[in-house]
């Protein structure tokens, strides 16, 4: 949610079904008894076209009102909760405020029931970190942050390549941005220990994309970007990296390719 994204409206969409069957249904219900009674107000840190909203707003009580923040306005262009419901059947109400993370007032969540985002965490900076954690902590509001990168993924069949490949993209997930070291796969722990030392509860679970033959063309679309942040890191891997493609690619043909990519969710909130 810096001032400029990295996602685009085609990516969100091709991974939605992947995201939705990883997130945490047990960490979506603990959330829930954490809630005031109704009506609610959501703050979603990094909207981009919904996604957590539509997965989490039918999970919820309401009636609810979200405020949507993203600090990318063309992203926020492809928004789409028109049809969103609350567990009730109740549209939900939606405010969109475009605003860089880096400039979050300490005061923003005040007066909200709940703090939410995905896929977020692993490309912020641990100041950013910071002023999430003290903006929530002033607010007094649960967060789930949903769908973080922890750099573990598993390909099968196996490769003697997956290893370097592997280490090369969670360094250039780590790397320095313009000025802006990124957490990458360190986001959950980091995170993690801002919420304890300012006293909350935290939990964290499992949030695996799970992908087999349906999942064909997210699987090369994810593999492209995969092998090309570890190249970009380490340029020395680019031939090795071609051939490596080419075989991931005639696997993925004859549906032989399943890939584990590992994520956490964490639930944060006041003791």
């Amino acid at each position: 949610m810096s001032s400029l994204s990295t996602a685009t409206p085609s990516w969100l969409a091709l991974r939605a079904s992947a995201d939705d069957a990883a997130r945490s249904t047990e960490l979506a219900v603990r959330l829930v008894r954490l809630l005031p009674p109704g009506p609610v107000v959501l703050h979603e840190l990094g909207t981009g076209t919904g996604g957590m909203t539509r997965w989490l707003a039918p999970r919820l009580p309401g009636p609810q009102e979200w405020v949507l923040r993203d600090g990318d306005p063309a992203i926020l262009d492809h928004l789409d909760v028109q049809e969103v419901v609350d567990d009730a059947g109740r549209p939900i109400r939606a405010t969109v405020v475009v605003e860089a993370l880096e400039t979050l007032d300490i005061r923003a969540f005040d007066g909200a029931s709940a703090v939410t985002t995905s896929a977020l965490l692993d490309v912020v900076t641990r100041e950013e970190a910071v002023r999430i954690v003290r903006a929530c902590a002033e607010g007094g509001a649960p967060a789930l942050f949903s769908l973080s990168v922890t750099g573990a993924v598993v390909l099968d069949p196996a490769d003697a390549l997956d290893a370097a490949i592997g280490e090369a993209f969670n360094a250039h997930q780590r790397r320095d941005a313009a000025g802006r070291r990124l957490l990458g796969p360190d986001a959950v722990p980091v995170l993690s220990q801002l919420f304890s030392d300012a006293g909350w509860r935290v939990r964290k679970a499992p949030a695996p994309w799970h992908l087999g033959p349906a999942d064909a063309l997210l699987i090369a679309a994810w593999l492209d970007g995969w092998v090309g942040a570890a190249v970009e890191q380490r340029p020395e891997l680019a031939e090795d990296a071609r051939a490596y493609l080419a075989r991931r690619a005639d696997q993925l043909a004859r549906r032989m390719l399943r890939v584990t990519v590992s994520h956490q969710d964490v639930l944060a909130w006041p003791r």
